[in-house]
């Protein structure tokens, strides 16, 4: 059975169930498919665009026969602009009464409701623009942007999957199950912060996935570059970002590996000519397959005309990304200045690296946030005097950012060295059970320096 027809079964769960129940008698599945249809028109309508296929897909989908004067009415009423973007369904809000509340006792759906709606709004707004020939890249923006406010939400009430729980580090054993896009997408979203990032990577995804549904239909696909920048600050996110994207591009057929390997400027320079080139070729083959991830690229070429061999390494590097095009992904990252000087230094670099993507620096609220996730991971706590005093810390670290301000890599230091007092504080204790193994107290962490 397809996602929306188990959608409206489970919107038939919930009002069974007595978790809501609406005015006038309206059937919760019939609310969840005009919901479905103004989102469909939305997307559609973003760049002025209603045609026979829009109108084709949404007759098969969802059983209304629409005309362009139609949907443009549709619109209007409800008030589909800029704002829609924003706006929660309503069914949406009861699929999350339902579950962030567990209202349902033994839930048949494991309390998954919420999660699979957002999923059927992913692929539903997939296919539907895989289906248009006219699909714009402002269309596949919108639908990203949409989801991931969708995704905002399933977090905000503890139904997304936490940054503590990692799928990667889950499947990492062979007789486990692989997970799918839909779960790696979901851990993606769910990590803290990181909005625009969010939204950048969601329509790439969406993008790929679009296309790759354009050819199992026998349609014309756009050739779409699968090589990022990275640009920010350190401690911003990159690297798992880009660990989780390496998946992701595998889960959706992009690359046939989707493995991580990740370099430096040691990584791929050596200090006798000939050898640069032999180096960054291997590394290149190792990343076949994968995403070959250049942290701090901007140094290969920030000595160049001083017998520097760093542009023999970016020489080679182009050369393997266009033997290699239809199965390897490079990812440079870095300062955001740095790297526009580096892909300044070389014509090919600009041609190849065209998708930026920009990791703001975290806020004091997102810093205490990982925190707070960290010690689950580490299974510790934060008393409540101990929250108050790392949320005094990371305000006063974030407003002044001094030198050596390394974001999330901060708040893992800081952890460290709250856990190292912990252990100096009550390693002489007596009858030292669980809860005090597990608790930091405001004690362990005043006074700390990063």
């Amino acid at each position: 059975m397809d996602l929306i027809n188990t959608c409206f079964e489970m919107c038939d769960y919930i009002e069974q169930n007595g978790v809501v129940r609406l005015a006038g008698n309206v059937k919760l599945r019939d609310n969840l498919k005009k919901e479905l249809l103004h989102f469909l028109i939305y997307i559609s309508m973003t760049d002025g665009r209603y045609g026979e296929e829009e109108k084709a897909f949404i007759k098969k989908k969802l059983g209304f026969d629409v005309s362009a004067s139609m949907a443009a009415d549709i619109k209007n009423r409800n008030m589909l602009g800029a704002g829609y973007i924003t706006r929660v369904p309503e069914t949406f809000k009861y699929f999350i009464l339902a579950n962030a509340g567990h209202k349902i006792k033994n839930d048949r759906y494991d309390n998954k409701e919420a999660r699979t709606l957002a999923e059927t709004y992913r692929k539903l707004g997939q296919e539907y623009l895989a289906a248009n020939t006219g699909s714009t890249e402002v269309e596949i923006n919108v639908l990203s942007s949409y989801c991931v406010m969708l995704d905002e939400n399933l977090k905000s009430y503890g139904l997304l999957r936490p940054d503590y729980k990692s799928v990667a580090i889950q499947a990492e054993t062979a007789d486990e199950k692989e997970p799918d896009a839909d779960e790696l997408i979901a851990e993606l979203n769910s990590l803290t912060g990181l909005t625009a990032v969010k939204e950048d990577v969601n329509a790439l995804i969406n993008l790929l996935k679009v296309q790759k549904m354009r050819e199992q239909m026998g349609m014309k696909q756009t050739s779409v570059n699968k090589h990022l920048v990275f640009m920010g600050n350190p401690g911003t996110g990159k690297t798992t970002v880009a660990r989780l994207l390496a998946r992701i591009y595998k889960a959706i057929g992009a690359i046939s590996k989707g493995h991580l390997v990740e370099v430096d400027r040691s990584g791929l320079v050596c200090g006798y000519i000939g050898q640069t080139a032999s180096k960054t070729a291997e590394v290149i083959e190792s990343a076949l397959g994968g995403v070959l991830f250049i942290d701090e690229a901007y140094t290969l070429t920030n000595g160049k005309g001083q017998g520097d061999f760093g542009q023999e390494a970016v020489d080679t590097l182009l050369k393997g990304m266009e033997d290699h095009r239809d199965d390897l992904v490079v990812i440079v990252a870095g300062y955001t200045e740095l790297m526009e000087e580096f892909l300044d230094s070389n014509p090919g670099l600009r041609s190849r690296f065209n998708k930026f993507i920009n990791f703001e620096d975290y806020t004091a609220e997102e810093e205490v946030e990982i925190l707070i996730n960290n010690c689950k991971k580490q299974e510790y706590m934060l008393s409540r005097d101990a929250l108050e005093e790392a949320r005094r810390f990371f305000t006063e670290r974030v407003a002044n950012k001094p030198e050596g301000y390394a974001n999330a890599r901060d708040v893992r230091n800081y952890l460290e060295k709250a856990i190292s007092n912990q252990a100096s504080r009550i390693v002489g204790l007596k009858d030292v059970d669980k809860n005090i193994l597990a608790m930091l107290e405001k004690e362990d962490l005043v006074g700390i320096e990063l």
